[in-house]
């Protein structure tokens, strides 16, 4: 791509995962800014410190009257106003032999939602959180995905930070989403992963990664399992993904101590690194994506799902500063993804951050 100057001129990029292409048009970055300015996610924070304890808080009540426990670590509960239901929701009624469902189908959609929060201070977020705080987080995260796997298709886990992203209680808390059917996306991972394995007897995110390391061009973070890299075909401005690099591991039950433990410290790292690039608390929507499970006891079974890779994104919204935000609109909804700066750029400027301090900690 040197050859033709992707650095300074419009080019598309492959992304392989979702099988569709990503325009990079790097001169845009020097634009004038004339549009929305977003209020600072810090100002809003130290708003809501100034509330009386929220919902989400250890003893908080919430909306429909339930009272949490005065919890010290994390805390998970079933979502007050689930987007999914499981056994009130009717099975399917179209039937498969009709034309019309060829325009008009219908599924049911049955699941589980469920809310976990990282910590009982609402003051916290990730990368304020010590290592085994944060270590608790992961833990806890492999304790739901084991009892909601052997029932579930699809383990959705993902956290929306920041109001910027729509999300509605500042206490750190993410998401847990099981279905009893592959969502979109996930079916789309799924088939891209399983047609390159079928091909080239490998999986497609082991070799991916194996040729990031060798060049270390969008890599911001590496430990001794993990990386933190912007993906060749990053949409978002500042996008991320969390690998591992050593072993090819298919679901976060998978890992051992010590790769949860370099998990911990990755994480910080790169959320770290999110907050000291604006001096703001980053906003971003992060999820983890591993094997679909299901199945009953034989969800953990490694061969069935031998071409996927385990993976977090993180994509941030904010594009230059902590008030101007990316805005997927116009030719992104219509025609293409698109981004200004190039992945490679976004990385140079991710890592000459802080990665081991964070900026509140400085003042």
């Amino acid at each position: 791509m040197d050859k033709f100057g992707s650095i300074d001129y419009p080019h598309n990029r492959y992304n392989p995962l979702l099988d569709e292409w990503i325009l990079v048009c790097p001169h845009r970055s020097k634009r004038p800014w004339m549009g929305k300015i977003e209020k600072n996610e810090d100002e809003q924070n130290d708003h809501h410190d100034s509330l009386m304890i929220n919902a989400l808080s250890p003893g908080g009540v919430r909306s429909n009257g339930n009272q949490n426990p005065e919890y010290k670590s994390t805390f998970v509960f079933d979502n007050d106003f689930p987007a999914l239901i499981d056994d009130d929701c009717p099975a399917d009624h179209t039937d498969a032999n009709d034309d019309d469902n060829q325009l008009f189908r219908i599924q049911s959609a049955r699941g589980r939602c469920r809310v976990m929060c990282f910590h009982p201070s609402s003051r916290l977020s990730l990368p304020l959180m010590s290592i085994d705080e944060i270590l608790a987080v992961i833990n806890t995260w492999i304790e739901e995905l084991k009892k909601l796997a052997p029932i579930y298709r699809w383990v959705q886990i993902f956290e929306n930070k920041g109001a910027i992203m729509g999300c509605s209680n500042p206490h750190p808390h993410c998401q847990i989403w099981a279905s009893r059917f592959l969502p979109t996306i996930a079916q789309r991972k799924d088939e891209q992963q399983r047609n390159y394995f079928k091909k080239y007897d490998r999986a497609m995110l082991w070799d991916y990664v194996q040729k990031e390391l060798v060049n270390e061009e969008r890599i911001v973070l590496k430990n001794e399992h993990w990386l933190a890299l912007v993906p060749f075909w990053a949409t978002w401005p500042f996008e991320t993904m969390i690998l591992p690099h050593h072993r090819c591991i298919q679901r976060l039950n998978e890992l051992d101590e010590n790769e949860k433990q370099s998990l911990a410290v990755i994480m910080k790292g790169l959320l770290t690194i999110y907050d000291n690039l604006f001096e703001t608390s980053f906003p971003y929507s992060m999820g983890w994506h591993g094997a679909p499970t299901g199945g009953g006891d034989d969800w953990q079974s490694k061969q069935q799902y031998q071409h996927w890779i385990l993976h977090a994104v993180y994509y941030p919204p904010l594009l230059r500063s902590a008030t101007i935000k990316k805005f997927m609109v116009g030719y992104e909804l219509c025609a293409q993804s698109q981004r200004d700066i190039t992945p490679e750029k976004a990385c140079e400027i991710l890592r000459q951050q802080n990665s081991n301090k964070h900026y509140k900690h400085e003042k």
